[in-house]
């Protein structure tokens, strides 16, 4: 199956092929069930135990001076829901959509997997950072035939293999984090390995066995060299500051991967993702940080700063009690809107435009609302904090 791939330098955002971003591929749903036996193959799985082409996740933050379980609350976003529901149990439960997900992880079985994030496990301090490297969060789980891939927000996590079993950490109740899994046939995860690569992560652990290394022979490269961000040799082997390309899921949804390295040198959202989708963006991102960047409408696509949000009218909180990183096209049509969603590991600051990471968009209407309607308030690009509507309409 033929992945259309949208490159671009740093100096000029790329305009994504119509015909690509629009392709639909009819695969029987079949492709998603597990075979006889738990967790037979390796899969984004729901709450319920059920394979699942994609889900979102959203980590709810803990209220102020409630008990640690009110910070293990989340919402899911799967196939075929009407917008958020309300998750099965605790974010950290091993029947839970993660837990589940990645069980498989931590049980006997040949199977090939990179677990990265800038501030891994073994770190003690949340605000001690790898920051030799990408702001880069994520792990990816195959087999011989299909496996997922994780884009995430949350420090320490998920656990090393070594541990035995899925836990959630402590460092992640407080804020609010935000995940995107989907599912993908063994072939895109080569190309997914070349945009890692792009991004300088930190790899904390992995393993990938003969049986697989041929088929993914990027996935192979970054593990042999785990330590990547401190090795020029493997980020010289693959010398793009920045590229965009399609993916396939296993059902035939497509996504687009934004990946970018420290040579971008550049705002992620203003200066790439919103020209090359051709929408304005509202962006959530970690604001408690230095050197954040405003709201920026000095080119031909606004992008806002959320300020305040409600994902599912749960529960109100400002952007400050929330880790996640993704954005949302301000409106679902016309000229400046298109429904898209991106979910994604990097901030809006100076010192990150300096530092690989990236984003997984895609374009759908239930997915664009649900992540729409949770952004409140925004900053305008006069500094004012408003209605997202009132800040992107007269600025």
């Amino acid at each position: 199956m033929h992945v259309t791939d949208v490159k671009s330098s740093s100096s000029q955002a790329p305009r994504l092929n119509s015909a690509s971003m629009f392709m639909s591929v009819f695969l029987p749903i079949f492709l998603l069930q597990p075979a006889e036996g738990a967790n037979a193959t390796i899969s984004c799985i729901d709450d319920q135990g059920n394979a699942v082409d994609w889900f979102y996740l959203y980590k709810l933050p803990r209220p102020h001076e409630q008990p640690p379980e009110e910070g293990l609350k989340y919402l899911l976003l799967e196939e075929q829901s009407e917008g958020w529901a309300e998750g099965g149990g605790l974010v950290g439960d091993a029947t839970g959509a993660l837990g589940r997900s990645l069980g498989p992880l931590y049980e006997d079985g040949e199977l090939g997997y990179i677990l990265y994030n800038d501030q891994p496990p073994e770190q003690r301090r949340v605000d001690d950072t790898n920051r030799g490297g990408g702001h880069t969060k994520g792990a990816v789980l195959f087999d011989s035939r299909q496996g997922f891939w994780l884009v995430h927000s949350t420090p320490h996590f998920p656990p090393l293999k070594t541990k035995d079993k899925f836990s959630y950490p402590d460092s992640g109740i407080n804020n609010g984090q935000n995940f995107i899994c989907v599912t993908y046939p063994l072939e895109r995860f080569n190309t997914i390995g070349e945009q890692l690569k792009i991004n300088q992560p930190h790899i904390y652990d992995c393993d990938i066995p003969e049986s697989l290394a041929s088929s993914v022979p990027s996935m192979a490269a970054l593990c042999k060299h785990r330590h990547g961000p401190k090795n020029s040799t493997l980020h010289a082997s693959f010398s793009s500051s920045n590229r965009s390309v399609a993916l396939l899921s296993l059902g035939g949804t497509q996504f687009i991967s934004f990946a970018k390295g420290a040579s971008f040198d550049n705002d992620l959202y203003h200066s790439w993702v919103a020209p090359a989708l051709q929408t304005d963006l509202l962006v959530q991102f970690w604001r408690r940080s230095t050197g954040i960047l405003p709201s920026d409408c000095s080119a031909s696509w606004k992008v806002l700063n959320v300020d305040q949000l409600s994902p599912g009218g749960r529960v109100t909180f400002k952007t400050t009690e929330d880790h996640s990183k993704w954005a949302v096209s301000v409106a679902g049509g016309g000229l400046r809107g298109g429904a898209w969603v991106c979910v994604g590991d990097i901030n809006r600051n100076m010192a990150e435009e300096n530092r690989g990471g990236g984003t997984v968009c895609r374009q759908d209407a239930v997915v664009w609302k649900a992540y729409r309607a949770a952004a409140l308030e925004c900053e305008s690009c006069t500094g004012e904090v408003e209605k997202c509507e009132s800040a992107w309409l007269y600025n």
